[in-house]
């Protein structure tokens, strides 16, 4: 059997860290309770008909400079270090890389997140993502935001599913990630695919992903926080933001390579097969 790439795709906030990144540092760091944050970027984004993840990097952005906190890539870095993550998350990569390599499948993992690349990029965890791909700034001489680079809000996190699916992950090349190309030539199959979220951004990459004939989970940490991803067929698994040995997440994912690999199993016999008999 040959060697197939699977791709075990995340959101970050709440799917694998605890809350969102920027309230274990970064807004404490302003003396600002998070609802109180998110709150104002909400009302920034009703009052200038702003994208709400637009809103929030404005927000951070001027919020800082009024404190005095030097928001560059470092800063944003070293806040990053101090995320917290669910139970078995920073054990979870070795793990099911090894079971995915017991059944001939490489496993890679990637980020698409409405939260910050160089936070992520700080998190003990950044290390064992094969791309990430999240919000980021353009900085000035003295390594201040000025612009925002990339952002990505939940209709634009499906642009990275084909990213990864044609193997374009250079964020700034856009002609050869919307020329045709043919199936067999895309490094990581739809059908290959899983999508691991946790609530309303998740939603149309669940939604591609699924009807592209890959799977989609959803994570909770109260089984009543996102029902909506069940009652409106979502997903392929509901489970606990629980990432240990033996865990609904780890019992899904291993049940999920398995069917790829039955998949892959069948597809080559059949082929051998038919092949053969065309010899004859």
């Amino acid at each position: 059997m040959n060697k197939q790439i699977v791709a075990l795709i995340y959101d970050f906030d709440n799917t694998l860290s605890t809350k969102d990144m920027q309230e274990f540092t970064f807004i404490p760091a302003l003396g600002m309770e998070p609802s109180a944050f998110w709150k104002e970027s909400d009302r920034l984004a009703h009052e200038y008909q702003m994208d709400h993840i637009l809103s929030y990097m404005y927000l951070m952005a001027t919020e800082a400079k009024k404190k005095g906190i030097h928001l560059s890539q470092e800063t944003l870095r070293q806040m990053g270090s101090e995320v917290e993550f669910f139970d078995g998350v920073r054990e979870w990569f070795a793990r099911i890389n090894a079971y995915g390599e017991s059944l001939g499948l490489e496993v890679r993992h990637y980020i698409i997140s409405c939260g910050l690349k160089p936070m992520i990029e700080g998190c003990p965890i950044a290390h064992e993502f094969y791309n990430i791909f999240a919000c980021d700034y353009i900085y000035d001489e003295q390594g201040d935001p000025i612009w925002p680079s990339v952002a990505i809000n939940y209709t634009s996190k499906t642009q990275f599913l084909y990213r990864i699916n044609k193997g374009v992950e250079d964020v700034g090349e856009h002609k050869k990630l919307n020329m045709y190309m043919d199936r067999l030539d895309r490094v990581v199959p739809f059908d290959n695919m899983i999508y691991i979220g946790d609530g309303l951004t998740d939603v149309p990459s669940m939604k591609l992903t699924r009807q592209r004939g890959g799977y989609a989970i959803g994570v909770y940490r109260q089984p009543e926080d996102a029902l909506y991803l069940v009652d409106e067929d979502r997903v392929d698994f509901y489970v606990r933001g629980d990432y240990t040995e033996g865990s609904e997440m780890d019992r899904a994912c291993k049940a999920i390579f398995e069917k790829i690999q039955a998949k892959v199993r069948f597809f080559e016999l059949s082929h051998a097969s038919i092949s053969r008999n065309e010899k004859d």
